[in-house]
């Protein structure tokens, strides 16, 4: 009876996340903040593009810099950051520290603004859109890759947090 006890003691401090959910939330929270940094940027002059990159081919330009325009570009953003957040979860939760992290956004920074961005006449080519925009880009994407790698990776590697609480006997 007490073997029993103390087993059912121990399970009570086990500690289970929900890979998908979190996912959702580190992707929500990175699109929010790095789509306000990506804003805020873009409205000093910093970067050329866009928040709403992703949104370009579905509105007009001129809708995307109004009011509501910045709200789609911003949901797009997030929406965006949930997907990206999804597939580290898929594919890197297990990596830690914050290399892999560095490496997905550089990932990313490529998939968007070398290949799919030009290819899909969303964005000039990388090389022709300037100095400013080219390094904020790749800063903005590295530190965003690094939000959402690091976030998840810390949560599916800290093995601290997962010890079950001791109960006194």
């Amino acid at each position: 009876m007490a073997e029993q006890d103390r087993t059912q003691g121990e399970e009570v401090g086990r500690h289970h996340t929900n890979p998908w959910l979190y996912s959702i939330s580190i992707g929500f929270y990175a699109g929010v903040i790095w789509g306000l940094v990506r804003w805020l940027l873009y409205q000093m002059k910093f970067t050329t593009i866009m928040t709403g990159f992703a949104a370009d081919p579905f509105f007009r330009a001129s809708f995307l810099k109004s009011g509501w325009g910045i709200l789609v570009s911003l949901g797009s953003y997030i929406l965006l950051s949930i997907i990206a957040a999804f597939l580290y979860t898929m594919l890197l939760r297990r990596l830690g520290g914050p290399w892999p992290g560095i490496c997905y956004g550089l990932v990313w920074w490529a998939v968007l603004f070398i290949i799919a961005g030009p290819m899909l006449k969303i964005m000039k080519p990388i090389w022709q859109v300037g100095w400013n925009t080219f390094f904020t880009e790749l800063c903005v994407s590295l530190l965003w890759g690094v939000f959402i790698g690091y976030s998840i990776s810390f949560e599916f590697t800290d093995e601290s947090s997962r010890e079950p609480i001791k109960v006194p006997s």
